[in-house]
């Protein structure tokens, strides 16, 4: 990995990492929210993951790597079930997503590392 895509790979890891938790931490509070009410949250449920969804795909665009696809599929699978109206449920598929962003930016910062820019 060049030392401009390690950048440009643990920005954007940061970046997705942060809209993943946010996105999870409003579905857990979806639990709590009067029905009447949990149309909206899901709106903006869907817009967090909608933002999240772009900068996956901005991440594909500026440094390729599988595992951004993979990321990519779980969120869409937590869209599905937030969609479903089984919302709580989409929480696990955020925290796999989590996982494998973690993975991209450690792998970034191991490169940013070996070649002592970090």
């Amino acid at each position: 990995m060049k030392a401009n895509e390690a950048i440009m790979a643990f920005s954007q890891s940061e970046k997705i990492k942060a809209g993943l938790i946010w996105a999870s931490q409003t579905i857990e509070i979806l639990g709590g929210i009067p029905e009447g009410e949990k149309k909206g949250s899901e709106r903006i449920i869907h817009a967090l993951l909608s933002m999240v969804g772009h900068e996956i795909g901005l991440a594909k665009s500026l440094v390729p790597h599988d595992i951004w696809d993979e990321t990519d599929a779980f969120v869409n699978r937590a869209e599905i079930m937030v969609s479903s109206g089984v919302g709580q449920e989409a929480t696990v598929h955020l925290s796999r997503a989590l996982s494998k962003v973690t993975t991209i930016g450690q792998q970034s910062m191991t490169a940013l590392q070996e070649m002592n820019l970090l």
